[in-house]
Protein backbone atom coordinates (compact mmCIF):
# COMPACT_ATOMS: atom_id res chain seq x y z
CA UNK A 1 0.00 0.00 0.00
CA UNK A 2 1.36 3.25 -1.25
CA UNK A 3 1.50 6.54 0.33
CA UNK A 4 -1.18 7.93 -1.48
CA UNK A 5 -3.71 5.05 -0.14
CA UNK A 6 -2.48 4.92 3.17
CA UNK A 7 -3.90 9.20 2.81
CA UNK A 8 -6.85 7.83 1.21
CA UNK A 9 -7.72 5.27 3.78
CA UNK A 10 -7.17 7.62 6.69
CA UNK A 11 -9.28 10.46 5.23
CA UNK A 12 -12.00 7.89 4.67
CA UNK A 13 -11.75 6.70 8.29
CA UNK A 14 -11.53 9.90 10.07
CA UNK A 15 -15.32 10.73 8.23
CA UNK A 16 -16.89 7.34 8.47
CA UNK A 17 -15.72 7.91 12.77
CA UNK A 18 -17.10 11.82 12.37
CA UNK A 19 -20.81 10.29 11.29
CA UNK A 20 -20.36 7.60 13.34
CA UNK A 21 -19.85 9.92 16.16
CA UNK A 22 -22.99 11.92 15.12
CA UNK A 23 -25.09 8.34 14.36
CA UNK A 24 -24.41 7.63 17.62
CA UNK A 25 -25.72 10.66 19.58
CA UNK A 26 -28.81 10.99 17.79
CA UNK A 27 -29.39 7.64 18.32
CA UNK A 28 -28.65 7.39 22.11
CA UNK A 29 -30.98 11.04 22.55
CA UNK A 30 -33.71 9.61 20.53
CA UNK A 31 -33.22 6.35 23.24
CA UNK A 32 -32.59 3.80 20.12
CA UNK A 33 -29.74 2.09 22.12
CA UNK A 34 -29.35 -0.98 20.11
CA UNK A 35 -28.19 1.17 17.21
CA UNK A 36 -25.55 3.19 19.60
CA UNK A 37 -24.06 -0.15 20.15
CA UNK A 38 -24.13 -0.43 16.22
CA UNK A 39 -22.93 2.98 15.33
CA UNK A 40 -19.97 2.71 18.20
CA UNK A 41 -19.10 -0.71 17.68
CA UNK A 42 -18.26 0.98 13.58
CA UNK A 43 -16.87 3.68 15.07
CA UNK A 44 -13.92 1.63 17.08
CA UNK A 45 -13.13 -0.90 14.10
CA UNK A 46 -12.64 2.55 11.86
CA UNK A 47 -10.80 4.24 14.52
CA UNK A 48 -8.58 0.56 14.52
CA UNK A 49 -8.04 0.51 10.93
CA UNK A 50 -7.27 4.13 10.99
CA UNK A 51 -4.53 3.86 13.51
CA UNK A 52 -2.59 1.06 11.76
CA UNK A 53 -2.98 2.71 8.53
CA UNK A 54 -1.66 5.44 10.27
CA UNK A 55 1.32 2.91 11.36
CA UNK A 56 2.06 1.64 7.69
CA UNK A 57 2.16 5.13 6.51
CA UNK A 58 4.71 6.05 8.66
CA UNK A 59 6.69 3.02 7.60
CA UNK A 60 6.50 3.47 4.34
CA UNK A 61 7.45 7.44 4.77
CA UNK A 62 10.07 7.14 6.79
CA UNK A 63 11.75 3.82 5.14
CA UNK A 64 15.45 4.27 4.39
CA UNK A 65 16.29 4.45 0.83
CA UNK A 66 19.66 2.50 0.85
Amino acid sequence: MGKKMCWAVLIFTIALNVVMLQWTVVAYLGREYDLVVTYSSIGVLGAVIAFLTYLRWRKVEYRSED
